[in-house]
C-alpha cells in the first residue's frame, strides 16, 4: 500500500493478477491464494443488500429474518378479509373507498389470503426463503398460483 499525500489515505498498489485453473472448474489460484467462485446473486431488500444462493441449493441454510413489511401486509390482508366475511364492508371497492386506498392495491393485498397456510406460518416465523418478499407474493414478478402445491414450488418450499 502506498500513501496518497493529498488525502492522507491508503491506496492499494496496482498489481497484475494471474489466474491459473487448479482442481475443480470454479477453483483458481492467484498470488499463492486459493480462490473459489460461488454463484450468488445480490438483491436489494429495502435499505440493504442480500446475497441469494442459486436456486435449488439446499445446503445454504437461512437463519430466521423477519420481513416486517410482508408481515404487516399479511396482517392487513387477513384483517380486511375478516371485514369482508363479517359484512362490515360489502366488497373490496367499498373497503378501498373507506380506507382511501386504490382498489387495485386492496385487491393485491387481499390476494395474500390465498397463500398456503404453511407459507404464511413460515413468513411469520421468519423462515421464508430470501427471495420471498412482499414484491414476490403480490404477484408482480410472476402470477401467484391458487393451488397451494404450486405456490410451494414457486416460492421454493419443496
Amino acid at each position: 500500500m502506498e500513501m496518497d499525500a493529498k488525502n492522507f489515505r491508503q491506496v492499494p498498489a496496482q498489481r497484475k493478477v494471474e489466474i491459473t485453473i487448479t482442481g475443480e472448474a470454479r477453483q483458481f489460484e492467484t498470488g499463492g491464494r486459493s480462490v473459489t467462485f460461488v454463484p450468488l446473486s445480490i438483491k436489494r431488500r429495502h435499505y440493504s443488500k442480500v446475497l441469494v444462493p442459486p436456486p435449488g441449493n439446499t445446503s445454504a441454510k437461512i437463519k430466521s429474518s423477519f420481513d416486517l413489511p410482508l408481515i404487516r401486509t399479511l396482517g392487513k390482508a387477513f384483517y380486511w378479509q375478516r371485514l369482508l366475511d363479517t359484512g362490515v364492508v360489502a366488497n373490496a371497492t367499498e373497503l378501498a373507498r373507506q380506507l382511501r386506498l386504490e382498489p387495485g392495491w386492496v385487491a393485491e393485498v387481499l390476494r395474500l389470503t390465498r397463500l398456503s397456510p404453511d407459507i404464511v406460518q413460515a413468513v411469520l416465523d421468519g423462515r421464508q426463503p430470501r427471495h420471498l418478499n412482499l414484491h414476490a407474493v403480490r404477484g408482480r414478478q410472476a402470477e401467484v398460483p391458487v393451488a397451494w402445491e404450486e405456490q410451494r414450488v414457486l416460492f421454493g418450499f419443496v
